[in-house]
């Protein structure tokens, strides 16, 4: 990844404290849910791979809500870079990374948050130039220990903790000097997307942007 790369995804991650990790089934909502988000003070949101209306919700948002940082997470095939790219992602993520992906990820034309779960992969994805990586899944691998524990040997490297991460734990990640953001679902559950409660992301997401200055 190209040094500029890095400058702009450090800054990217530096706007909010969580990063709302969202499974969007309807893009219609998701102009909405991006606009619920930026007013709340949470300004990258991560759209993930995982239904046909990903793409369309990415590139709603992107046009639409211009303060909001739209990622494309969840990306598993080299083949989802440019798609993601042309749909108007500011940034890609990814749960894991092999090596081919890696590969590919090198050469994107936008920001990548690669994923991992061990200190080899964090070296690997160092070495191909990635310096902010998203630790996953973050309490299952290791949580606050293993981000502690990987700070004096790789003190290069920032991590997005994401997987078992919620209102009452993310603190002590962000408390890390190594942590430049967390991510999480629970801004925005399922159940208040379905509904299209706004009130309810409002609240969550107000929450959330107030964690930084708890740390």
């Amino acid at each position: 990844m190209t040094a500029a790369h890095t400058s702009a995804l450090r800054d990217y991650v530096s706007r909010s404290p969580v990063v709302p990790v969202v499974t969007i089934n309807d893009a219609r909502i998701s102009i909405d849910l991006a606009q619920a988000m930026v007013e709340s003070g949470l300004f990258v949101i991560e759209v993930t791979l995982r239904t046909p209306a990903a793409l369309d919700a990415i590139n709603a948002i992107a046009k639409a809500v211009p303060d909001a940082i739209v990622a494309a997470g969840t990306i598993l095939h080299a083949s989802q870079i440019g798609e993601v790219a042309d749909a108007g992602a500011k940034f890609i993520v990814t749960p894991g990374t092999p090596p081919k992906l890696a590969e590919a990820l090198s050469l994107s034309p936008i920001p990548v948050m690669p994923g991992c779960a061990t200190v080899s992969e964090a070296m690997t994805l160092s070495s191909l130039g990635f310096q902010i990586l998203k630790f996953f899944p973050a309490a299952a691998s290791g949580g606050t220990a293993w981000l502690k524990g990987i700070q004096g040997p790789l003190p290069q490297l920032s991590f997005c903790p994401t997987g078992g991460i919620d209102v009452a734990n993310a603190a002590s990640y962000l408390a890390l000097p190594n942590v430049a953001c967390v991510g999480g679902t629970w801004v925005a559950p399922a159940d208040a997307l379905k509904s299209g409660d706004m009130a309810a992301v409002r609240r969550l997401a107000s929450q959330a942007a107030g964690l930084r200055a708890q740390t």
